[in-house]
Parts: C-alpha cells; sequence; structure tokens
C-alpha cells in the first residue's frame, strides 16, 4: 500500500490557471467539461480539489508534478454514489503498472480557501 497526501490553497490554484496552457496540461477533457457547467465559485473549488488529488495520486506514484507525466492523465471522475474516481490513462497508468500500484482511491475535501486530497494505492 502506498499513500500521498496534498494541501492547496486556491489561490495557488488560481495563478496557475493564470498560465494559458495550464488548463490543459492539468485537466482530462471530461473534469475540463464539467467544470465548465458550475457556477464560478464551485468551478474553482471542483477543479482545485481535482489538481490536489492528482497531487495526491502523483505521490503515490512516486513522482512529481513535473515528473514526465501530464496531470491530465490522472483524470478524477465520479463514482456512481458521488465519490472521486481516479482513471490513469497513457504515462501514469504506464508508470502504475511498472510500480505495482493495482488500485487507487482518492478522497477530497474543501474548507474556506483550502483544499486537501489524499490517494492510497493497492
Amino acid at each position: 500500500m502506498r499513500l500521498g497526501i496534498d494541501l492547496l490553497p486556491l489561490g495557488a490554484l488560481d495563478r496557475l490557471s493564470e498560465r494559458p496552457w495550464f488548463t490543459r496540461y492539468a485537466f482530462a477533457d471530461a473534469e475540463i467539461e464539467y467544470a465548465a457547467t458550475l457556477a464560478p465559485r464551485r468551478r474553482r473549488e471542483f477543479l482545485a480539489g481535482r489538481f490536489a488529488a492528482k497531487e495526491a495520486v502523483f505521490k503515490v506514484l512516486g513522482t512529481g508534478l513535473f515528473g514526465g507525466i501530464p496531470p491530465r492523465e490522472i483524470a478524477v471522475g465520479r463514482a456512481p454514489g458521488g465519490a472521486p474516481q481516479v482513471t490513469l490513462g497513457g504515462a501514469a497508468a504506464r508508470l502504475a503498472a511498472r510500480v505495482g500500484v493495482t488500485g487507487l482511491a482518492v478522497s477530497i475535501t474543501h474548507t474556506d480557501d483550502m483544499v486537501a486530497a489524499v490517494a492510497a494505492s493497492w
């Protein structure tokens, strides 16, 4: 089992989002499409939660944000009950197989201007 955790102030995501390339680099198409349906405050919270979850998954995989895997290859969707659900693609899926990760679970929480995520693998 491996664990990863990330804590993110919403302002940090705001600064990253000012870079034109960032959104397409960081988020899967489905995440961007869903975020577009949300009100601005909820969109910001949603994307920050997804980004923190991706950072936690990177830690589980033993790499970092700029470790050769685009964060968009870690898609954080929703399971039927509403819980976050991770799907790995491309280089992220290959790295997971190499390090023996066969499953992932994430939890995301928000409070005021902070978001936290924990990832666990088996």
